[in-house]
């Protein structure tokens, strides 16, 4: 089997950290170009192999968010398997045109894997701001709320699980905190945002408590 190491940034993979010569996905046409990216959500290793050209696909340590993956959109779902911590669960998603689809792998009560998939079209885009996501796919965290501490300021408020909201916002380092039910949870999480750019706050959930995840919304070249 052909391996995608982490941080899957082509789908010819050509740079040095890649081992493959083979795409994750095909593309269709550029008119019909979606993309798809892949979160775990969990504390293990995740991996994914793809359908079709049999690529793979590993998350894990310091890097939990994939770049996102140009595929073709339209009714056919993307198919592949996860595996976590030697559970395997079958991936079918589709992705619409236009349409950028994050599939967030997470550990379920039974020890299998439990998939939330997010999708967003996004219309937005000022270079001199940064957009700035909120996803909840922490359903123990009731009307999550995310707060600039320094601030004092309520970025998102009330975002269920499974659900995710977006704003521009200015190109500044940022400390944030997550609420749960109008009570902080957790330590305040830092990082700094570029303008121009796309990021993303995931609120997971985790044996310790509801926690927080920053990743940029990285393209894939």
């Amino acid at each position: 089997m052909k391996r995608i190491s982490l941080g899957l940034a082509t789908l010819l993979a050509c740079a040095s950290t890649y081992s493959a010569d083979i795409p994750l996905y095909p593309t269709g046409p550029e008119k019909d170009s979606a993309f798809l990216r892949f979160a775990n959500g969990t504390r293990s290793e995740l991996k994914l192999v793809a359908e079709g050209s049999k690529a793979s696909l590993v998350l894990g340590g310091d890097k939990l968010v994939s770049d996102y993956l140009p595929v073709s959109g339209g009714s056919a779902p993307v198919k592949g398997v996860l595996s976590l911590e030697g559970q395997h669960s079958d991936l079918a998603v589709t992705v619409a045109p236009g349409e950028f689809v994050t599939v967030v792998a997470l550990a379920d009560a039974k020890g299998g894997i439990r998939q939330v998939v997010i999708h967003e079209q996004p219309d937005d885009f000022n270079a001199l701001k940064a957009s700035l996501a909120f996803i909840n796919v922490d359903a123990t965290c009731a009307d999550a709320s995310l707060e600039a501490v320094a601030q004092q300021a309520e970025l998102f408020k009330k975002v269920a699980e499974g659900a995710v909201q977006r704003r521009m916002i200015n190109p500044v380092q940022l400390s944030v905190q997550l609420k749960c039910a109008g009570a902080p949870v957790g330590q305040p999480l830092s990082f700094g945002l570029k303008a121009g750019e796309r990021y993303s706050v995931f609120a997971l959930p985790s044996a310790t408590g509801s926690r927080l995840l920053f990743a940029p919304d990285s393209l894939a070249n």
